[in-house]
């Protein structure tokens, strides 16, 4: 918005030419969305707190510990970081561009699906919420519509197109099987982030990580001298999105300082599938869907150790860790919360690395 209303008076007041640069309205929506949750964290806790009396539902099947520490706090924190990444993005971002508002649609419905499946926890006071299969069409559905939209904005050359990471120059033409790809991206980027929310502050600094790594890759791929320089498939548009992922940045870290162990809040599905299907999203917009497996590699390991604790129980009867998904295997085998929270950052850090490595190694 701020771009739409000053940038024209530019040419008469010459320091606005500051909302012409990307790196400007990029790091003026960190410092908002960051501002934003430290002026309403506090003040949406009080209120969750005097709402959930009992805070969260604890899973019966979880790990002992958590009936204690874990128990009385409240969820749904994940609206903290929608608001705050919303009201950045409408102010910092250029509002003509297609790619914001499908980023922001698809985000802030996934939201939404999150929120029903939170509220149904708290006020049937079981950790159930919405029917899996219902969640599950409600994410399809979304997913879908945002991944025609965005093979709709795609130009020509790219439509339907899959970069593969490490080869310049090569697309794969998935036909009409693009949008079904680009959906299945979006969800299971979502499912595979709520997987990964189960500690404090566990799954929010992987979120930040990846954002601060696809506000890179946005801004190379939307720029014609980068992109070429990299020799990366050129997105016209698509560097907007800078801004929305500086403005998760920002939103993740201020929801980091109330979700620090020990946690004053909780993300809840709120908070989770709205930002892994960001995330989806991102990819998908700037053909980087291969690379954010890489980037988020943290929350595929996860995935794939619910996956595998699943099979193997269904076929041989017996299971392959303690309990899935992951981090609560390492719980169970005596590891302290913070040494394994702090460990997976490591972990989603130099995966971040080894991402953005592939932007040169062609």
């Amino acid at each position: 918005m701020l771009y739409n209303l000053l940038f024209p008076l530019a040419e008469d007041y010459g320091f606005l030419n500051l909302f012409r640069y990307l790196t400007f309205r990029s790091g003026g929506a960190l410092m908002t969305a960051l501002l934003i949750c430290f002026l309403t964290g506090g003040p949406l806790i009080r209120w969750l707190r005097s709402k959930q009396k009992d805070g969260q539902p604890i899973r019966d099947d979880g790990p002992e510990s958590h009936l204690l520490t874990k128990k009385g706090t409240p969820t749904m924190g994940g609206a903290m970081v929608l608001l705050s990444l919303a009201v950045s993005t409408l102010l910092w971002a250029d509002l003509n561009n297609g790619y914001v508002w499908i980023a922001l649609f698809i985000t802030s419905t996934f939201g939404l699906i999150g929120f029903m499946d939170d509220w149904l926890k708290v006020t049937r006071r079981n950790s159930s919420g919405l029917k899996s299969r219902h969640k599950f069409l409600l994410q399809v559905v979304v997913a879908a519509i945002g991944a025609f939209l965005l093979s709709y904005l795609s130009p020509d050359p790219l439509k339907n197109q899959l970069a593969l990471p490490l080869l310049k120059d090569v697309l794969l033409n998935l036909g009409w099987a693009f949008p079904a790809f680009a959906a299945l991206v979006i969800v299971g980027s979502s499912n595979a982030v709520n997987l990964t929310d189960g500690l404090d502050g566990l799954a929010i600094v992987p979120i930040m990580i990846a954002a601060g790594s696809f506000a890179f890759i946005a801004y190379f791929v939307g720029n014609s001298v980068f992109s070429s320089y990299l020799q990366l498939s050129y997105v016209p548009g698509v560097g907007e999105l800078t801004i929305f992922c500086a403005a998760l940045v920002g939103a993740s870290l201020g929801f980091l300082w109330f979700n620090a162990p020990p946690a004053m809040i909780f993300m809840g599905d709120t908070g989770s599938l709205s930002a892994g299907a960001a995330l989806g999203t991102i990819a998908v917009a700037t053909k980087h869907e291969i690379v954010l497996a890489i980037i988020g590699g943290l929350f595929v390991l996860e995935t794939v150790s619910v996956i595998v604790q699943v099979a193997s129980f269904k076929m041989t009867g017996k299971r392959v860790f303690r309990m899935a998904p992951l981090h609560h295997h390492y719980e169970k085998k005596g590891w302290a919360e913070p040494t394994i929270v702090i460990r997976f950052w490591i972990i989603a850090f130099i995966l971040a690395l080894i991402g953005l490595a592939t932007l040169k190694l062609r």
